[in-house]
């Protein structure tokens, strides 16, 4: 799909028509369905994760597994919502086989899907999930141990990385930080703080997603 086709399209269910006819990739063999993405399409809050899981692949919705759980439970226990509240994404629309790491090129042909779904929802508050969520995001190789839990302002966009939720299932240290950063995030949402872009931010710097 080119960038002019994704320019004409208006509102969610359009672009999740268009990338179900995704082949950009070998994915599109592989793949059972699309998991392209739920939730409300005015939410003031979006999470971004890395890529589908198998049940995710099997569903056609993100974030449906043991992780997912652990999110709802986040959302319910500390935000005081749903997810029909918010909107859940991934980097990727298809399932890597195996669940393996996405490719770069992956990446790139999904990108421009995960720029046109902020561009359509306009959220407050981007949450990137992890390392690889915040990598993609910012463009450059992060730490999510150092990261994690800080606003960045990034021209009229925020962004606030957090950890995955699958790294909480396995160590109870990492489900404390989580209910942290999500208590942090509450407040975030509560206030009004939209900066104004610095004068000699590149234009780079002012779209999350690069261009």
């Amino acid at each position: 799909m080119s960038e002019t086709d994704l320019a004409n399209i208006t509102d969610l269910d359009k672009l999740e028509r268009h990338i179900n006819k995704c082949v950009a990739c070998p994915l599109a063999e592989t793949r059972t369905k699309i998991v392209f993405g739920v939730g409300s399409p005015t939410a003031n809050l979006m999470f971004i994760g890395e890529a589908p899981g198998f049940h995710e692949d099997q569903s056609g919705e993100p974030f449906v597994g043991a992780a997912g759980r652990l999110l709802d439970q986040l959302l319910d226990t500390v935000l005081g919502l749903s997810k029909s509240d918010i909107y859940i994404a991934n980097v990727l629309k298809c399932r890597p086989p195996g669940n393996r790491d996405p490719l770069p090129e992956e990446i790139e042909h999904c990108r421009p899907f995960l720029r046109k779904q902020d561009e359509l929802i306009v959220p407050k508050i981007i949450c990137t999930l992890g390392k690889h969520a915040t990598s993609v995001v910012l463009r450059k190789n992060i730490s999510i141990s150092r990261i994690h839990g800080e606003l960045i302002h990034v021209g009229r966009r925020r962004l606030f990385p957090t950890y995955h939720p699958a790294a909480g299932l396995y160590s109870g240290a990492t489900k404390q930080l989580l209910i942290e950063d999500f208590h942090k995030l509450k407040y975030l949402l509560s206030v009004d703080d939209e900066p104004e872009p610095s004068s000699d931010e590149s234009q780079e710097q002012m779209d999350l997603f690069g261009q």
